[in-house]
């Protein structure tokens, strides 16, 4: 592990998490709990194994990853946060917020996984409609079906098929997610391949929230 050697707390940080692939595997700890090591491979495709055993090891010594034996029938050993590491979830959201703007555009080599949209939704979304029945909003996209569902004021994301949704979006994630932040119209939306099934005036419910980049 590389050392900025400056006596700042930004550069200490980053002598933790800076290098490359670092943060990821923070990610996707955060987002899916403990891991094994082969969850981990199937969230940051392109890591070669060596080196993603060497951050997790970095992590470790940092006390910002710990590693447990699970109990029978997993029986494997699983990887998660400590309280040390579960502090950087905060760091996490405000990367997704800001990061969001940069999604505009998706690259066709673009890996994607439903985890990851997920955690961009649930930081931004809200409830607009907190007097109203619940609702429930079905994304396929990814490689599992996200359900958003508001109710009382809250939002809540989960990574599997809703029972009896409102709306069912299915498409690429770029214009579904452009449609459910509120950049993208529903024609516009459908124009590029996204189908509906439903109600989409429910979007409405939980629309909005994208942040812009500050001007040049």
């Amino acid at each position: 592990m590389r050392s900025y050697d400056e006596y700042c707390a930004i550069a200490k940080s980053l002598d933790v998490v800076g290098d490359r692939w670092t943060l990821l595997i923070v990610r996707e700890l955060a987002l899916r709990g403990g891991c094994r090591y082969t969850d981990l491979r199937q969230g940051l495709p392109g890591i070669a194994t060596n080196l993603l055993a060497d951050r997790l090891r970095e992590l470790e010594h940092a006390g910002v990853v710990a590693r447990e034996d699970a109990p029978p029938p997993i029986a494997t050993t699983l990887f998660h946060l400590t309280p040390r590491g579960e502090q950087l979830r905060p760091v996490l959201d405000d990367l997704f917020r800001w990061g969001l703007p940069l999604m505009v555009e998706q690259k066709p080599d673009d890996a994607v996984r439903s985890h990851w949209l997920a955690g961009a939704l649930e930081v931004i979304l809200s409830d607009h409609s907190p007097e109203q029945p619940p609702v429930a909003i079905e994304i396929r996209t990814g490689d599992q079906p996200i359900t958003i569902e508001a109710a009382d004021g809250n939002v809540r994301i989960r990574l599997s098929a809703a029972e009896r949704p409102d709306l069912i979006l299915t498409g690429e994630p770029q214009p579904i997610l452009g449609l459910v932040f509120g950049v993208r119209s529903l024609e516009a939306a459908q124009a590029v391949g996204v189908s509906y099934e439903g109600d989409p005036g429910v979007i409405e419910r939980i629309r909005g929230g994208f942040p812009s980049p500050a001007p040049a």
